[in-house]
């Protein structure tokens, strides 16, 4: 048996999520059904470096999965493609060490959040971002409310309150923010990421760039730990996983 890992890039609007859910179209299902053709129709069973919510879009997930095939990677990712949905696409696919995996061996991950903030939103771009309605945060507020959230903290507050998740401290490596023409960009780097953390940051800093709480304010909700005083969470359609880091 050979592992093989591959970088996939998926539009999620027309997908309920990365992971497999009963009479639900996933990213995950569909690839394992152009596998399961692949291999006679046995069932090959794929593993992600973690999972998206529907309408969440990825440019750099990862995933392995173990095959008896023999054949090339750069064939393997070209057969995938002839056969896969256009909004799913291999990116790259390489073979690696049979104790790979891409979940467990991750050692960070980048997420990207986009909003568009012109006046008339591109009906291109619905999908892709988060509408504003024209209105343009401060970002130099947003900036600074970033600093706290730099660094290792527990962050309780940027978590759904469905989660079996016991530990809650992770590390925040980065954070910019940044407008390429009418779209602002959120760039965050960490070692890891809670359900829904990123959605819940982009959430609560855009409350302070359009003005509806400081700065401080965000010190104060991490060392709270209550999801209750941090900010919405942003909708799906502008967040990207945009790099895993092994």
């Amino acid at each position: 048996m050979r592992r093989l890992k591959m970088i996939i890039s998926y539009d999620g609007t027309d997908f309920s999520g990365y992971q497999v859910q009963p009479g639900a179209r996933t990213v995950q299902l569909e690839i394992e059904k152009v596998l399961q053709m692949m291999h006679k129709n046995e069932l090959v069973k794929i593993t992600a470096s973690g999972r998206t919510d529907a309408r969440v879009h990825a440019t750099g997930q990862v995933i392995h999965f173990d095959t008896p095939l023999t054949i090339p990677p750069e064939r393997y990712m070209k057969a995938l493609n002839v056969q896969l949905p256009r909004d799913i696409r291999v990116l790259h696919c390489e073979e690696v060490a049979p104790d790979f995996h891409a979940r467990y061996s991750v050692s960070g991950k980048r997420y990207r959040y986009i909003w568009c903030t012109a006046a008339v939103q591109s009906p291109f771009r619905r999908h892709y971002t988060t509408e504003t309605n024209g209105v343009k945060p401060d970002v130099k507020k947003m900036r600074e409310a970033a600093q706290y959230i730099l660094g290792e903290h527990d962050f309780s507050c940027f978590c759904a309150a469905n989660t079996s998740v016991q530990d809650k401290v992770r590390i925040v490596k980065s954070i910019t923010i940044d407008f390429h023409g009418d779209e602002l960009h959120m760039a965050i780097e960490g070692n890891g990421f809670l359900y829904n953390m990123v959605r819940i940051i982009a959430g609560t800093l855009w409350e302070v760039g359009i003005g509806k709480r400081t700065p401080q304010n965000v010190q104060k909700i991490i060392e709270s730990k209550d999801r209750k005083l941090a900010g919405k969470t942003a909708p799906p359609n502008g967040l990207y996983l945009e790099h895993v880091y092994y």
